[in-house]
């Protein structure tokens, strides 16, 4: 199944928002989150270096960034099926946006699936982490303008 292209950042949170309201319990959102992270392209062996690694989390997780201020493009990944699915859903948020986009979303989604209450405390670090590090790259994208 794959996902929709959403035009916005807003329309890809409340898309997502949508998606978790089917799921009854955090069983299946979790089953649905790790399905997710299981759709994430391919991130080779030799991009997962140091210089693109987020620090703050538990897991590995990489991170790549590309494009220009109109329109940055994400490349993720980790060794952890639960935090995949969570880079699966900030990469649909974030990625192949405009820099000022991207800065100025909130992750709203996370409060709106109830993932801030069912992540554990280095899941929720982490995912702040990367956050905080996608946003950096926009932020330097527009200075750079």
């Amino acid at each position: 199944m794959n996902a929709p292209v959403e035009t916005s950042a807003a329309e890809a949170q409340a898309a997502i928002a949508e998606e978790f309201a089917f799921f009854g319990d955090w069983t299946e959102r979790y089953q649905y989150l790790i399905d997710l992270g299981r759709q994430l392209p391919p991130f080779p062996d030799e991009r997962k270096t140091e210089e693109n690694r987020v620090h703050g989390c538990q897991s590995m997780v990489w991170l790549i960034p590309s494009g220009n201020a109109s329109r940055m493009h994400f490349d993720a990944a980790s060794d952890s099926a639960i935090v995949s699915g969570l880079i699966a859903l900030v990469l649909r948020v974030y990625s192949d946006r405009s820099a000022r986009e991207i800065v100025e979303t909130e992750p709203a989604f996370i409060q709106e699936i109830g993932l801030a209450k069912h992540l554990s405390p280095t899941r929720s670090n982490g995912l702040a982490a990367m956050l905080a590090k996608l946003k950096a790259y926009a932020a330097e994208a527009l200075a750079a303008k």
